[in-house]
């Protein structure tokens, strides 16, 4: 019961603050892409004559974008949302890996558990830290206890996955944590990216229903807004759905490395307890 105590007060420690670093960095990704819209990209060195208003400059692409409209500070926003979330959730999956390389870190334990010496997996353990190593630490400790109570076999199995599982919940409540941002990126990319589409094609379109001879300047403009979005959009979904499998396969690999040293740690107990008998 206490343990389970921990765990939602370590979960709901973890929730309240990651939610205000998301919150602050959603914000902030907002705030620095309007700015570099306007203040980088809108520059009046980007454009003929020193003015926004105009065209940029042959070949000048920051002003090409600039003329994305509206629509653009917030794709910015969402790419660099991307971009911070996936810095974060890197350095917060490395952590939990440990220090030293994962492999062989688990095949180090293994090996130490197979030939019974529990003490040496612990120590690899200390050793490498991380919230893999921890639960699997939390497990091995558990084992030393059931095997000096002298627990039955199936019992000391269930007390074990349990131990194992409470550690589990209590060091890697937040691996997950933002990646629902970062797949929310992949739709909200590509359906910002279409809004600016529309809103371009109508300018352009508008441009078209003019009477007498058709505005060209504001038809090229509608059309480069709506490429520049699409593009801008396209881009962001992209990215976000490679970092999104790129670290959901690395907590599927935590979450199995766990899994196996647990199945490893009751095996070798049920051999110690078959060999007693």
């Amino acid at each position: 019961m206490a343990n389970n105590v921990k765990v939602q007060k370590k979960k709901e420690q973890g929730s309240n603050g990651g939610d205000i670093f998301s919150g602050v960095v959603i914000v902030a990704c907002i705030i620095v892409g309007a700015l570099v819209w306007k203040y980088i990209m809108g520059a009046p060195s980007n454009f003929e004559g020193g003015n926004p208003e105009g065209h940029p400059l042959p070949g000048n692409y920051l002003g090409m974008v600039y003329k994305g409209g509206i629509i653009v500070p917030v794709l910015m926003g969402l790419l660099l949302m991307v971009v911070v979330f996936s810095f974060e959730r890197f350095f917060v999956i490395n952590k939990a890996a440990g220090k030293g390389n994962l492999d062989g870190f688990m095949k180090k334990v293994q090996a130490s558990v197979n030939g019974g010496d529990i003490d040496a997996a612990i120590e690899a353990c200390d050793k490498q830290q991380g919230s893999v190593a921890n639960a699997i630490k939390a497990g091995l400790v558990k084992y030393n206890q059931v095997k000096a109570e002298g627990f039955s076999s199936e019992e000391a199995t269930e007390t074990i996955h349990k131990e194992i599982e409470e550690a589990t919940s209590l060091e890697m409540p937040m691996l997950e944590k933002n990646l629902t941002i970062i797949s929310t990126m992949v739709s909200l990319g590509t359906l910002a990216g279409l809004l600016g589409t529309v809103t371009g094609m109508i300018k352009a379109f508008g441009a078209l229903a003019t009477s007498g001879t058709p505005d060209q300047a504001a038809l090229a403009n509608g059309i480069s807004e709506a490429l520049i979005n699409t593009a801008t959009g396209i881009s962001t979904s992209a990215l976000a759905i490679i970092v999104y499998n790129f670290f959901t396969s690395k907590i599927d690999t935590l979450t199995y490395s766990i899994d196996e040293a647990a199945n490893t740690i009751v095996n070798t107990y049920r051999r110690f307890k078959g060999s007693l008998k």
